[in-house]
C-alpha cells in the first residue's frame, strides 16, 4: 500500500484572456475562467493508477483562495480520497519559494488513515500560469527528500520509486527510496474523465481547510510584499495586426524567402 499526496493548482483556463491586476501586477485570477491545471490531472491519474494496483490512499493538496475548491472537487471526482486546502489571504502573490515553504509545512501535517505520513508526493512538472517548474524541487529541499523530476514514466515497487526523464540529451533512468517527491510531464498518461458517480461522490468527500496559523507559517514570510521578486509595471500586448499576403505568380517561394530574410527570420 502506498500513501500518496498529489499537489494540484487551480489556474486560469488556457483559452481565457489572462491579465495582470492593476494594483500589484499579480495574475488577475478573477478575470478568467478557472480550471484544474491539466498537468495536475495527469498527476492525479498517476496516483490513482498506483492506488488501483497496490492499494493505499490518495490525498490532494492545494494552496489557493476560496475559488480553488472547484479544482479540488474535480480531483476528488476523478477518484482521490480526500483533500487538504491551504487557504489564507496572506498567501496572495507568493513566489515559488514561499509557495514551496507553505506546501512543505502542509505536507508535514498530513496524516493518512493508517496514521503514517506520505510515501510519495506527485506533482506536475510546471503550472501553466507561471511556468516556473521549481516548486517540487523546492519542497524536496525543505523536507530533505529525494526528488525525481520531469518524469515521463513512473514505477513504485519494493520501497523505491523509479522513473524515466526525457531531455534533449536523451532518456535517463532515475531511482530513489521512499519517501520521495516526483514531478511528471504530459507524456506520463492520459487522465480519466470523472464519472457521474465520481462527481456525486466528490461532494461528500472530506476537504480539510488549513490557514497559515494552522501550519505555523509566519504571514510575514509569504505574500507579494515579501516575495523575492517584484513586478513594478506592465504593458498590454499590442493588438494583433493583419499578416502580409504574398501573391503567387510563379515566384511565390522567392517572395516568401525574401520576406523572411527581411524579417531576419532566416
Amino acid at each position: 500500500m502506498t500513501n500518496i499526496v498529489v499537489l494540484i493548482k487551480q489556474v486560469p483556463d488556457t483559452w481565457s484572456e489572462r491579465k495582470l491586476s492593476d494594483g500589484d501586477f499579480t495574475l488577475d485570477r478573477e478575470a478568467a475562467d478557472a480550471v484544474l491545471d491539466e498537468i495536475n490531472e495527469r498527476a492525479v491519474e498517476e496516483a490513482l493508477l498506483i492506488k488501483e494496483r497496490d492499494g493505499g490512499e490518495v490525498i490532494v493538496l492545494c494552496a489557493g483562495p476560496d475559488r480553488a475548491t472547484d479544482a479540488i472537487r474535480k480531483a476528488l471526482s476523478m477518484g482521490a480520497d480526500k483533500a487538504v486546502h491551504v487557504n489564507d489571504p496572506a498567501l496572495h502573490g507568493s513566489d515559488a519559494v514561499q509557495t514551496g515553504w507553505t506546501l512543505a509545512a502542509a505536507l508535514g501535517q498530513i496524516s493518512f488513515e493508517n496514521g503514517e505520513a506520505a510515501d510519495l508526493v506527485i506533482a506536475g512538472n510546471e503550472a501553466t500560469d507561471g511556468r516556473i517548474g521549481a516548486v517540487p524541487a523546492i519542497i524536496a529541499e525543505y523536507l530533505g527528500l529525494p526528488q525525481l523530476t520531469q518524469l515521463r514514466k513512473l514505477t513504485v515497487e519494493g520501497g523505491k520509486v523509479t522513473g524515466e526523464r526525457e531531455t534533449d540529451e536523451g532518456v535517463f533512468g532515475l531511482e530513489a527510496g521512499l519517501p520521495a517527491i516526483v514531478s511528471v510531464t504530459e507524456k506520463i498518461n492520459e487522465p480519466r474523465f470523472p464519472s457521474f458517480k465520481g462527481i456525486m461522490a466528490a461532494k461528500k468527500k472530506e476537504v480539510q481547510v488549513l490557514t497559515l496559523a494552522d501550519l505555523g507559517v509566519d504571514p510575514e514570510t509569504v505574500g507579494v510584499a515579501n516575495a523575492g521578486t517584484t513586478v513594478t509595471g506592465s504593458t498590454p500586448k499590442p493588438p494583433r495586426t493583419a499578416g502580409e499576403r504574398v501573391s503567387d505568380e510563379g515566384d511565390g517561394g522567392t517572395k516568401i524567402a525574401s520576406y523572411l530574410v527581411g524579417q531576419k527570420i532566416i
